[in-house]
């Protein structure tokens, strides 16, 4: 149209024309309220990018959230109907062999899609189901939302129960299972799963140890609200309550798990006053509370987090990551329980030694902006080290890095900013007992601004992963002069292969950084 600019907008409900900034008060004025809602639906159903109707409108991502949510009843991310199915299965499709999982298609086979906020991957199922059951055995989710893992249960000949407190994710279910596979696809029978409405706090209608796998994806404590005033909903809870609610879920789930059963959920973590809150340990806790037994835990990385431009600068600045994983547990019921820890055996001196040794170059571009760390094998514990100093030392005088393992030092007189403290390569249980005392009395008795620790998950002889970054952050909560400032997942680049049908191979490393409270 002549003499239109391209800042102007035109009125989704009137096509009447409107300068860019205009366009919230024009609504609101001719169409009120409820217009003002009806015309940002409009807007996501013509495909318009969340952020773009952002800033047309003048609305955070929650606001934009909340109104799809009340008018749906479920939180959509895309409010397109779904696209004809291309295909059956992934290309290329391999099991995971290693602790690290990163997918950076989500997946769009059969009648996947994202619709549904914050659904997980597809394959993330797929590689559960894969590995911890066989065709015709039984998979219970308990917040299927959109329908993830019960497509995937159908696809791959399992019996699935779905359920959902939310009628309309059990809507959105049953019109994603709505699809019949070509028969050539399976050699074993195709089972149509069991949709139903259901709370995961009360599976009273399952029997006892009758389920093979449980695999689900719940909540973490309201960062993603999935539903509009359904009662019981936990995505809506505050983190107190949110964990009483999942210690009931993990009763259950232990209940009407066969002995052997897994159970696999994927948890989050939150960030408050730029501080990690670990939802996903918090969880991760309940669960063995209640029982189970770990076999794996996973990192799931999170893909489109990386920060640059603004948000480089602001992360640099501020000194916060982007969170960038999230938890995959895989528990297992077994017939007994985890044996008692020994008692400490205490040192004279804390079995310390000062690394020596300077790093190349402290370069303070290219730092890291997210949780996950990843870096060249040989230059891992250089990274670590450079972009530590430049966020919480800033220079090399003010940083200490220490090494468990060495004859014993006593560390009353050591006085800097950053203070990294290196673990093991290798641990069993008995020196990661002594690590864990040891660092107990060494943050009591370092002055530091920043600690640094370092850990790796381990397994016991019989099999039983050690959550050795969980452990140690349960023993350093109990400092009151201490808060968890960041969980940082470090990854060498080069993965190596392994075979598909062990244990998972252990690839990855936490560093939990602590920062000293202001009086």
């Amino acid at each position: 149209m002549k003499g239109v600019k391209m800042s102007d907008l035109k009125c989704p409900l009137c096509d009447e024309l409107t300068i860019e900034g205009n366009l919230r008060q024009h609504i609101l004025n001719l169409h009120g309220e409820e217009g003002f809602r009806r015309a940002i639906l409009l807007e996501k159903e013509r495909g318009v990018p969340d952020v773009e109707i952002g800033r047309r409108y003048g609305i955070s991502l929650g606001t934009l959230q909340q109104i799809i949510t009340q008018f749906h009843g479920v939180n959509l991310s895309i409010l397109r109907p779904p696209k004809r199915i291309k295909r059956w299965h992934p290309s290329n499709f391999h099991l995971e062999t290693t602790t690290v999982w990163s997918f950076k298609q989500r997946g769009d086979w059969a009648t996947h899609d994202g619709r549904y906020r914050g659904n997980w991957s597809p394959y993330i199922p797929r590689n559960i189901i894969l590995r911890y059951s066989r065709p015709g055995d039984l998979v219970l989710d308990y917040f299927v939302g959109g329908g993830t893992t019960a497509i995937e249960a159908k696809l791959l000949g399992r019996r699935c129960i779905a359920r959902d407190i939310n009628p309309q994710a059990i809507a959105l279910t049953l019109q994603n299972l709505n699809f019949s596979p070509p028969p050539s696809l399976f050699t074993e029978r195709i089972y149509e799963p069991i949709v139903e409405i259901g709370d995961a706090r009360d599976l009273s209608s399952i029997p006892d140890e009758s389920v093979d796998l449980i695999c689900a994806h719940p909540p973490y404590a309201g960062i993603i609200k999935y539903s509009s005033g359904i009662p019981g909903d936990l995505s809506a809870l505050p983190l107190p309550q949110f964990l009483n609610e999942m210690q009931r879920v993990a009763e259950e789930s232990l209940r009407v798990l066969k002995e052997g059963g897994k159970c696999v959920i994927l948890v989050g973590d939150a960030r408050k006053s730029k501080r990690v809150v670990p939802v996903g340990f918090m969880v991760i806790r309940t669960f063995l509370n209640a029982g189970f037994n770990l076999k794996e835990l996973i990192i799931k990385r999170q893909h489109n987090c990386r920060m640059t431009g603004i948000w480089y600068e602001r992360s640099t600045r501020y000194n916060f990551l982007l969170l960038a994983h999230e938890y995959l547990p895989v528990f297992e019921k077994k017939g007994s329980l985890s044996v008692k820890e020994p008692a400490p055996v205490w040192e004279k001196s804390l079995p310390y030694q000062a690394v020596s040794g300077k790093i190349r170059d402290v370069k303070t571009e290219g730092l890291e902006t997210t949780t996950v760390w990843i870096f060249p094998s040989k230059l891992l514990k250089e990274e670590i080290k450079r972009n530590l100093i430049c966020r919480y030392a800033g220079t090399e005088r003010d940083f200490i890095e220490v090494q468990w393992g060495g004859d014993g030092v006593h560390p009353s007189s050591w006085n800097a900013t950053l203070l990294l403290v290196r673990g093991l390569e290798e641990w069993d249980e008995g020196n990661f007992l002594s690590y864990r005392k040891a660092l107990k009395e060494l943050a009591q008795r370092v002055n530091f601004s920043y600690l640094a620790v370092e850990a790796k998950d381990f397994r016991k002889h019989d099999g039983e992963l050690v959550p050795a970054a969980l452990l140690l952050w349960e023993d350093l909560s109990s400092q009151r002069s201490m808060a968890l400032k960041e969980i940082i997942i470090v990854v060498p680049e080069e993965l190596p292969l392994a075979p598909e049908e062990t244990d998972l191979k252990i690839v990855h490393k936490y560093i939990l950084l602590y920062e000293r409270k202001q009086p």
